[in-house]
């Protein structure tokens, strides 16, 4: 309503004037009945979630399917203390209570509160006459000279260097939750020192890359002292390398891998795994999908269209046939196999003025042969995905810490996430898993016992 909309009411005689007034009072109480106290002027970031319509519909209805047997968390399997809970008046109206008629149990699952333990090592020397020298027993719960236990140093870095928590989080969770006094600066000098010993089991991993069947690999930005570096990942089914470096391009694959690598590597189209040599190669045909699916943004062109499709359509086949590899007769999967690689040559031959067709066209003869490795070995995914999984831990770090800001931080972390990644690839315990390889280098083991250790 305006100002003169108001004042015409005002004009009118005084029954219609109070019956206007009603009639408008009356629709703007319906109206506040439906949206609140909100202004209709209320822009939709100020109003509150509750007063927004639920316009999402969910997908399906919460738990379980009607007739399937629900779920709880597990009765523990073992108990170590038992309560008994009593009483002697009612708790309401404090009439006196004779003995119990129905008693149930509860099972209740909590953490003790944590203290540190100090133990004193009494470490006795003793002469040895043939090396003319007093030799003493190692002490492998924690480092020569060092006051902080293994154990310690190993949980912290677990949380540190693979679950993301920062430095000065840490340092409040063990003063709060243990009682354990410690500064940033001594627990990251610890974890470099520990990384220094563990350098022969990091070493015993990149030989067991290197000599893999199958590896996939991948890389991402990192941060040094805020100069652009590139965390490299090397994976198969039971190890992960890390690596971090300063350049992008094929040194690492080559340090790594070596001049000549005797697997399969499957990796995206990034140049610098190609300037190896390797019995085959599969490249990630998700990185293809992603591409036509970008260039459909930008690009209309009813030849584009005609190829994407036919190029789409390729790609699927072929992941559909490898599904179907075991259902299928020897015969039939090959001749299907063949027909593939035809589809293929008779795609990029044909002549095209579409810039990005002819783009993508330069891409698929150069990797020909790499495109469909996936149908010719069992154990090899046409995607990257193995790789690319064991880059989400590091990238959620990556936004935390802020990466690292010395050459021996960056090995540092390198280390860490190669050893607890490698060890839940195995399904074992990171952290028991690392704590045992520690103990056995101070014990004086070679790299090589660790690792098949860590392998079994």
């Amino acid at each position: 309503m305006n100002r003169d909309e108001a004042a015409a009411i005002l004009d009118m005689p005084r029954e219609q004037a109070i019956e206007a007034i009603m009639e408008l009072a009356y629709k703007a109480e319906q109206y506040n009945k439906i949206r609140g106290d909100v202004s209709p002027t209320c822009p939709s970031g100020m109003k509150p979630p509750y007063l927004k319509p639920n316009t999402r519909k969910r997908r399906k209805k919460p738990g379980r399917k009607q007739g399937h047997p629900g779920v709880a968390r597990p009765r523990p399997e073992r108990i170590d203390d038992f309560k008994e809970h009593t009483l002697d008046r009612c708790p309401d109206c404090q009439a006196p209570l004779s003995k119990p008629i129905k008693p149930y149990k509860r099972y209740i699952q909590d953490i003790v509160p944590v203290e540190p333990k100090v133990t004193e090592h009494t470490v006795n020397g003793y002469w040895c006459g043939q090396c003319q020298k007093i030799v003493y027993p190692q002490v492998t719960e924690a480092l020569p000279n060092a006051t902080i236990g293994l154990r310690l140093l190993v949980w912290t870095a677990w949380l540190h260097y693979l679950t993301g928590m920062s430095v000065n989080n840490i340092v409040r969770l063990l003063a709060v939750f243990a009682n354990f006094k410690i500064s940033p600066g001594g627990l990251t000098q610890a974890w470099k020192n520990l990384a220094q010993r563990l350098m022969p089991v990091y070493d015993q991993i990149g030989q067991q890359i290197k000599s893999s069947a199958v590896v996939n690999a991948d890389e991402t930005g990192w941060r040094l002292n805020g100069v652009t570096h590139w965390l490299w990942c090397f994976a198969d089914h039971f190890f992960c390398y890390y690596t971090i470096d300063r350049t992008r391009g094929s040194p690492v694959v080559k340090r790594v891998l070596g001049e000549i690598f005797n697997g399969i590597l499957i990796s995206d189209f990034w140049g610098a795994y190609n300037k190896i040599q390797k019995s085959a190669a599969q490249k990630c045909l998700y990185h293809l999908f992603t591409e036509l699916e970008k260039v459909d943004k930008s690009n209309s062109a009813e030849e584009w269209k005609a190829f994407r499709k036919k190029l789409m359509r390729l790609l699927k086949d072929a992941v559909r046939l490898r599904t179907r590899k075991n259902q299928l007769p020897a015969e039939a999967y090959n001749r299907r196999k063949s027909l593939i690689h035809e589809r293929l040559g008779r795609i990029v031959v044909e002549s095209s003025k579409d810039k990005d067709v002819v783009r993508l066209k330069k891409r698929l003869i150069k990797y020909r042969d790499e495109l469909f490795t996936f149908l010719d070995h069992d154990g090899v995914s046409p995607y990257n995905n193995h790789a690319e999984q064991q880059m989400r831990k590091p990238v959620i770090t990556r936004k935390i810490s802020q990466q690292n800001r010395s050459e021996q931080g960056a090995i540092t972390h390198a280390l860490f996430l190669t050893l607890f990644r490698s060890a839940e690839l195995q399904h074992l315990n990171p952290v028991e898993s690392v704590l045992a390889q520690a103990r056995m280098t101070l014990d004086g083991k070679n790299s090589d016992q660790i690792t098949l250790d860590l392998a079994a």
